[in-house]
């Protein structure tokens, strides 16, 4: 059974910093895809970024546009943990952020939300501006 636990959200000021992880149990980082996407009160869940772990495609990773050059993901096997970097927050970025896994299955160019199966309980993010 896949079970997926962030940590790291927290209240920063804007221009701040925040590191998230994800630490899986059930399934190892390596040979999956791994999304990052939040939940503003009121708004749709939307992808921030996804990174795949899965052999040719290993490394490669997608941003949403809002996030692009603040945002950084990236894995690390031994540690068995997916993280995201979070840079010059602003207050806009305030949600709920959730890790989510799509095991055996390479990334797409983009963060769907019906592409992933597997889901933590998130971790909350807040900027105050």
């Amino acid at each position: 059974q896949v079970h997926l636990v962030e940590s790291g959200g927290g209240s920063v000021q804007a221009g701040g910093s925040l590191r998230l992880s994800c630490t899986p149990s059930g399934v190892t980082t390596s040979r999956n895809c791994w999304g990052w996407f939040r939940q503003a009160p009121g708004e749709e869940r939307e992808g921030v970024a996804t990174i795949s772990t899965r052999d040719a495609t290993s490394g490669a990773t997608f941003y949403d546009d809002s996030v692009k050059g603040r945002y950084t993901v990236w894995y690390d096997n031994p540690e068995n943990t997916v993280f995201l970097q979070m840079n010059s927050l602003e207050a806009e970025d305030t949600a709920m952020y959730y890790c989510a896994a799509r095991t055996g299955g390479f990334c797409y160019s983009y963060a769907a939300e019906a592409d992933f199966p597997y889901w933590g309980q998130g971790t909350q993010v807040t900027v105050s501006s």
